[in-house]
């Protein structure tokens, strides 16, 4: 789906940081709050929601923190003050509300993959070939008309994107 985000590089938080060379994993955690959705319904996850991406994600050109949606500041239900997003990977690797941002030197934990790790690994979300064991990835769908569609390789973003996971 088509969002008009405003925002800045993720690129940028990293240039103004200066992680160390040993860096080479970025770790994401949300806030939390009891009241939140989800956190009181199911007190069984580990919350707060935390994500993890690999530098060179972190770095990719398309890789950004939303501040706003829509031509207004980012509100609450989108990840106020700021959430991060990943075109290529949206709606699985996109944290909301972001309060802590750690550099690694080495892959981290995901909130879905300790969850449920038959489910999910690290790379999730980026193939839509790869089985899933509860539903197929192969397909979408659109949400104007409801069209069962073949989902695309890093949802279309494989020309930037796909040198990332060569090998993988």
């Amino acid at each position: 789906m088509a969002v008009p985000w405003t925002g800045f590089p993720f690129r940028k938080i990293v240039d103004k940081v200066r992680p160390t060379s040993a860096a080479t994993h970025v770790r994401l955690v949300t806030f939390l709050d009891e009241a939140l959705p989800g956190v009181a319904d199911a007190p069984w996850y580990a919350w707060p929601y935390y994500e993890g991406m690999t530098l060179a994600e972190a770095t990719n050109e398309l890789a950004f923190v939303a501040t706003g949606i829509y031509g207004h500041e980012l509100p609450t239900q989108n990840g106020a003050p700021w959430r991060l997003v990943l075109p290529w990977k949206y709606g699985f690797k996109s944290l909301k509300a972001m309060v802590r941002i750690e550099f690694t030197d080495s892959q981290p934990a995901t909130f879905w993959n300790d969850a449920v790790p038959d489910e999910y690994d690290f790379l999730a979300n980026v193939d839509p070939t790869k089985p899933h064991p509860r539903w197929s990835q192969a397909h979408e769908r659109l949400i104007d008309t409801g069209e069962m569609v073949p989902t695309q390789p890093f949802n279309g973003y494989g020309e930037w994107v796909a040198a990332l996971y060569a090998g993988r």
